[in-house]
């Protein structure tokens, strides 16, 4: 997806989109690729999956990740 796009998808300002992607790119979850004018955002399906299987695996114990719900106070 051309970043404009994204952009335009999320309603976000540039400096926020840009800042929240170079974290994407540093963690090698997204790549980029300039076609003329455009660039180009490209997940890394493969390296998401991994990701997630770790942090189900390490994090939730094997178990849902869903928070519990809490009870409300009366």
């Amino acid at each position: 997806m051309a970043v404009g796009e994204l952009r335009d998808q999320l309603d976000l300002p540039p400096a926020t989109l840009t800042a929240h992607l170079n974290q994407l790119r540093a963690a090698g979850l997204v790549t980029d690729e300039r076609e003329g004018r455009v660039i180009r955002i490209r997940a890394d399906y493969d390296r998401m999956n991994g990701l997630i299987g770790f942090l189900t695996e390490n994090c939730c114990g094997g178990k849902s990740c869903v928070p519990a719900v809490k009870k409300k106070l009366r």
